[in-house]
């Protein structure tokens, strides 16, 4: 008999399609195809596995247990066509033709990254719709897409971090080939692929895992989001392997690139391999001689992800709240521990996480650990991300929150800094379009998530005054005005020309980064070649300039390469920096000098 790629799932082998489960709850367990019964044989471990001849590609089954009336989707199923609910589809992966041979993965040196969620990436909402657009992302100065969630979830729209079928691409968004022809056509543009995953709990609608056993879930740990995944209790082994052997799936058979790991503060295990690490080696396995990049979330920045697990990088939320606070002024909620000034803005650069051990009033405990060893590579700064501009009044983007000066020299700062830049769609083109949280679910459990989504945002004070007046995450309407008009893109040339010729240089700025603060709201980040000062407030001239970083190379002297206040990004106009005996730095601005010849 040939042999199965994966433990688990339905595979297309010679014999007809194998279907193997884990439940070890169980004695008995038959797949059903068209009202018929096939028996699979009791395996070590709670497995059961079968072959049934004539079954093939596209073939709908489910799985009936211990002689039980109801029958359930496989848990690994490849594809749900008609939802979690519904019937689980045979997919034979080796039917897409892939054109991707000479790609041999990212480049972890240069990455700029581009979060996207298909539903609302284009008006239909599919993988195909978004292969159109690829173009214009590469052109920008993007290399890597990072899709939010695309496991199996109920309903017509949502984020996709309610997901109950890991191993399904959302057939709302297409069919599994259409996904591999996406990933396909983005490395044709140069253009890698990395996949959102969540691994620390599962949907509350749609979840049929504990029908084959109840030792996927665990109450030694207390999960926000619900029950909390069993890696370390009874019968782990096989919730290890579930997980693990997904995370090797998408890289082998969608060609990924590598992985975005959701909050894994809420993966807990005290094995003595970490899930985390095991994650990640599969995924590197599966990945062979191609490169992967796997980053991380994790709210109380624990750098041991990257040290001890594997992982390539962490999100760095520190870097947005204190950009956010330059930005609008306000310290509210999780914003409370930051002031929005240079001195962070250059300890980052420098170091790492703002915070690194320190007493976080917001949370009254510390937070972070030390990150100065760590390549600023290896940290993912960001202005906006989905979770961030959904956690507003009513989804705004960045630009209807700040004036338009801060908002270029802040984007200047992110995409000319030391770490690795992240965009959110349409923020590349001044996308009107809000991005707000969104969730088609049944009415009691909807009227349950609005609450909470509810409850959640009111931890700003700002926002009680909207006495609960916030979009309804269930309504149609909701989804679909955060849906991207890629028309915009024509309509705001000045800020597609900003990120398209911020990204072209910095692939100028190399070297060691060093930082200073210059003025109460003025930085300066010196690389080799290259000088980076950003004035978050009104213009300075300085007489005197006793800062060593703005001494130019000796036997040279400075000119302007490069100011946010040129014509072409909507800015007012550019003034001379460096007058003999004095400096002027423009307010609301970022410039850029070089060195040149006396």
């Amino acid at each position: 008999m040939a042999t199965r790629k994966r433990p688990i799932g339905a595979e297309i082998i010679a014999e007809g399609v194998s279907f193997r489960v884990w439940a070890p709850a169980h004695r008995e367990v038959s797949v059903v195809i068209d009202g018929a019964d096939h028996p699979l044989h009791a395996e070590d471990g709670g497995y059961f596995q079968g072959v049934v001849d004539g079954a093939g590609a596209q073939t709908r089954y489910r799985f009936r247990i211990d002689r039980d009336e109801s029958t359930y989707p496989d848990p690994a199923s490849r594809f749900q066509p008609d939802g979690p609910h519904g019937d689980s589809e045979v997919v034979d992966p080796g039917a897409y033709r892939w054109r991707d041979g000479d790609w041999r993965g990212v480049d972890k040196r240069g990455l700029v990254i581009y979060e996207m969620h298909i539903g609302t990436f284009t008006r239909e909402g599919t993988w195909r719709a978004a292969i159109e657009q690829l173009a214009a992302l590469r052109d920008t100065g993007i290399n890597l897409l990072e899709i939010m969630p695309v496991h199996e979830f109920p309903g017509r729209f949502g984020w996709g971090y309610d997901g109950v079928d890991l191993w399904a691409p959302a057939h709302i968004y297409g069919s599994p080939d259409d996904f591999r022809a996406f990933v396909d056509a983005a490395h044709a543009h140069n253009l890698g692929v990395i996949l959102d995953v969540v691994y620390n709990h599962l949907g509350p609608d749609g979840c049929y895992l504990t029908k084959f056993t109840p030792d996927y879930f665990t109450k030694k740990y207390v999960n926000e989001w619900g029950e909390s995944i069993n890696f370390d209790g009874h019968n782990a082994e096989g919730v290890r392997e579930f997980f693990a052997e997904n995370a090797a799936y998408w890289i082998d058979e969608f060609h990924l690139d590598g992985l975005r790991l959701d909050a894994t503060q809420s993966i807990k295990d005290a094995s003595e391999e970490n899930v985390l690490t095991l994650i990640v080696r599969r995924a590197r396995e599966a990945a062979k001689e191609k490169t992967i990049f796997v980053v991380g979330e994790n709210e109380p920045q624990e750098v041991k992800l990257i040290d001890d697990y594997g992982l390539d990088a962490l999100w760095n939320d520190d870097w947005h709240h204190a950009a956010m606070v330059a930005a609008t002024g306000r310290r509210e909620a999780y914003y409370t521990d930051y002031r929005g000034a240079p001195q962070e803005f250059v300890s980052m650069a420098q170091f790492g996480f703002l915070y690194q051990g320190q007493y976080y009033s917001w949370q009254k405990d510390r937070r972070g650990t030390p990150s100065a060893h760590l390549p600023p590579a290896s940290l993912v700064c960001f202005l906006q991300n989905h979770d961030q501009v959904a956690n507003s009044a009513r989804g705004e983007r960045l630009q209807f929150l700040t004036d338009p000066g801060r908002f270029r020299a802040l984007t200047a700062l992110l995409l000319l800094g030391p770490n690795t830049p992240m965009l959110f769609q349409g923020q590349e083109f001044g996308s009107s379009a809000p991005f707000l949280f969104f969730a088609d679910h049944k009415a009691e459990l909807a009227a349950a998530v609005a609450k909470g989504r509810r409850e959640s945002l009111e931890q700003f004070p700002s926002l009680k005054a909207l006495h609960g007046d916030f979009a309804q995450p269930n309504d149609i309407a909701t989804f679909e005005q955060c849906k991207l008009d890629h028309g915009q893109r024509d309509a705001h040339p000045e800020v597609v020309a900003l990120h398209r010729d911020l990204l072209q240089l910095r692939t100028e700025m190399i070297g060691r980064v060093r930082a200073a603060v210059i003025d109460a709201e003025v930085l300066a980040l010196r690389y080799e070649e290259r000088l980076l000062i950003v004035n978050l407030g009104t213009e300075i001239r300085m007489d005197i300039v006793p800062e060593p970083l703005l001494a130019p190379p000796l036997d040279r002297r400075w000119e302007l390469r490069w100011s946010s206040d040129a014509p072409d990004y909507g800015g007012p106009g550019i003034i001379p920096i460096e007058t003999k005996g004095t400096w002027i730095v423009p307010g609301h601005a970022a410039i850029v000098m070089n060195p040149r010849d006396l």
